[in-house]
């Protein structure tokens, strides 16, 4: 943003016209007799007096100083608001960075989860091209791979069955970008929760270097024990919306919760965390918070991708 400061010069001319009498002139070359005549009717002292008088009021008509306001009216410092408008964050929905994928090398095919081989080498380095995490390319379709490719179907907004069908398999042949979140795009580092498609978009200065399936609250009523006193809890499975920032998280493990254990948790929301889950399907399923697979939550963990004061966006 640039400001523009005008400067208002003022310059006031102030002319001083300077007015001769006639009469005194005249007076000097009369006669005695005359000038005693002439003393009654010489009123030009009196005249000039009001001559100076009257023309000294143009001092009093300078009042241009009091009319020089502009410095008054460069309000321009108080109306530069932008730095309160500087939104840009959520603003710039609109314009994701996105990377050019790699070129294609080994098409992939239709398998499921239990296949071998190359074939599942192909689908494990083309859904690592795309952006879609996952931990290892062993040549096993397992657990892991299972969650990447339910991760680019969500993205795609594809029945996420976990499954490379017919269509799946088309659409990462095609794919001629990296994922990238709806996000924060131009804005440092982030963690992306669209809720919506049920996906984690891991942003890095401003571009999406990693998504993973997710799921997170059912938005439905529930009532639960209270796993540390024994009391019935009432409430509703709600994952907030909002940006908020990592404020507490627990290393060691499982944490034991009210409503039961969190892996590693990264909390950005009162008991609200991102944290690892032995269950992570295609649907919401949790109390609220944001379950990503015990592998996904290992390595945020290893790579510190998600430290105290990151910001997490979660949006519908």
């Amino acid at each position: 943003m640039q400001r523009s400061v005008v400067a208002i010069g003022v310059t006031l001319l102030v002319g001083v016209a300077s007015s001769c009498s006639s009469g005194g002139t005249t007076a000097a070359a009369l006669s005695p007799s005359v000038v005693a005549t002439t003393t009654a009717t010489t009123v030009a002292p009196t005249t000039t007096v009001e001559a100076t008088t009257t023309t000294t009021a143009a001092l009093t008509t300078t009042a241009a100083p009091t009319t020089t306001v502009a410095p008054t009216t460069t309000v321009a410092p108080t109306t530069t608001v932008a730095p309160t408008t500087t939104v840009a964050p959520t603003t710039t929905v609109a314009a994701p960075v996105v990377l050019a994928a790699p070129p294609l090398v080994t098409p992939v095919t239709a398998l499921r989860v239990g296949a071998t081989g190359p074939a599942v080498v192909a689908l494990q380095r083309r859904l690592l091209d795309l952006g879609f995490w996952l931990d290892d390319v062993d040549g096993r379709y397992g657990g892991v791979t299972r969650q990447a490719v339910m991760a680019f179907q969500k993205h795609l907004r594809l029945p996420a069955s976990g499954t490379v069908d017919a269509r799946t398999a088309t659409a990462l042949n095609e794919a001629t970008s990296r994922v990238a979140g709806l996000g924060v795009s131009t804005d440092g580092d982030l963690a992306e929760v669209d809720k919506g498609r049920q996906v984690l978009y891991l942003l890095r200065g401003g571009t999406t270097v990693w998504a993973f399936n997710v799921s997170t609250g059912t938005e439905k009523e529930y009532t639960e024990p209270n796993q540390k006193t024994g009391e019935m809890i009432t409430d509703i499975a709600h994952t907030p919306v909002g940006v908020f920032k990592v404020y507490r998280e627990y290393t060691d493990g499982w944490e034991f919760g009210q409503l039961g254990e969190l892996y590693r948790p990264k909390y950005f929301k009162g008991g609200v965390a991102i944290h690892g889950h032995g269950s992570v399907p295609n649907v919401p399923a949790s109390h609220g918070c944001v379950r990503v697979s015990l592998e996904a939550m290992d390595w945020m963990w290893a790579n510190d991708v998600l430290p105290r004061g990151m910001r997490v966006w979660v949006h519908d």
